[in-house]
């Protein structure tokens, strides 16, 4: 990769994955950060998700895209600095960046080096004169934003898809705060944010026909497997998926068929039969609730764009 496409390398260490894992392994209910599901095959696997007919986010969300992109670019405005949390392939960012006037850059992160490297090439030949920085780490902490060479206007943070419920609601607050921060002045966060709605279409989405949602959280214990020298058999769990009407999310699990001992670099990890590993939530929010979330971080919501079925909003928010 030449200078103009210099990947900034703050990847995680393998020992905070390992710690991660044990400490989430080692407490009640066990637990796995839903971050470590992106490595390259992870990454590829959820890519699969999002062209599942069950699985409504990422269409409905392109589609409202594609029906107000003229009023997003608007509101971004010239010599923008777009900066991207969790830019995955960039599919998304490909519509900003076609209708943008004159942008400053992109700053596209990821947790996955692979799928990062591969999508600042495509990117690098589809826009030659647009300035990448392209940042490989976990952004739930801190590092610093590579600043481009000219002038930029406002800096405007993108975070599609439903990536913002995957926080516990204080944790979602506390991370806003932080992008508040970067967005200081003229700056915005242009956000996807998944709405409430009907039981069985969010159990459709969690639990697709084909299996991929499955294969995508069990893929978890092969990475350990891999990584932490792990020796988790993939066919003693299944894959669990529920909405909690109370809590407001769809919770995913890994269910241990049987009672078992799994052994990470010569530590045993016991399992009763039917406890299971909590992988990730997806909290659904309503556009009041998530008013006061984003008021509560520093935010105000500026535009809000919705499908006709009201099933997901793509939100414009300004810095108080």
């Amino acid at each position: 990769m030449d200078n103009f496409l210099q990947l900034y390398e703050c990847e995680p260490a393998q020992n905070t994955f390992r710690k991660d894992v044990m400490q989430g392994l080692g407490q009640q209910p066990k637990s796995l950060p839903s971050k470590y599901f992106y490595d390259e095959t992870g990454s590829a696997l959820f890519e699969q998700i999002c062209s599942l007919d069950d699985y409504y986010v990422t269409r409905t969300e392109l589609q409202i895209m594609q029906d107000n992109i003229g009023e997003m670019t608007a509101l971004l405005g010239p010599r923008c600095l777009l900066i991207e949390y969790g830019s995955g392939s960039s599919t998304k960012t490909r519509m900003l960046l076609d209708h943008l006037p004159q942008p400053a850059g992109y700053v596209p992160i990821d947790i996955s080096r692979e799928q990062l490297y591969a999508s600042v090439l495509t990117l690098h030949e589809r826009y030659p004169q647009l300035e990448l920085f392209p940042v490989c780490t976990d952004y739930t902490n801190d590092f610093e934003l590579p600043e481009p060479r000219g002038e930029v206007a406002r800096k405007v943070v993108y975070y599609p898809g439903s990536t913002i419920g995957n926080f516990d609601p204080g944790e979602a607050q506390a991370f806003l705060h932080r992008i508040a921060g970067i967005c200081r002045g003229d700056g915005g966060l242009l956000i996807g944010v998944d709405l409430k709605k009907d039981f069985a279409l969010l159990h459709r989405a969690y639990n697709d026909r084909d299996g991929v949602t499955a294969q995508f959280n069990l893929h978890l214990l092969e990475r350990i497997n891999q990584e932490l020298g792990a020796d988790f058999q993939r066919e003693h769990f299944n894959h669990y998926a529920f909405y909690n009407p109370e809590a407001g999310r769809i919770e995913m699990h890994l269910v241990s068929l049987q009672e078992q001992a799994v052994r990470i670099e010569q530590m045993p990890i016991h399992f009763k039969r039917a406890e299971s590993i909590w992988t990730e939530n997806s909290y659904k929010y309503s556009l009041d609730e998530f008013a006061r979330l984003a008021a509560g971080a520093g935010f105000t919501v500026r535009r809000i764009w919705l499908d006709k079925e009201a099933l997901f909003s793509v939100q414009y928010l300004s810095v108080d």
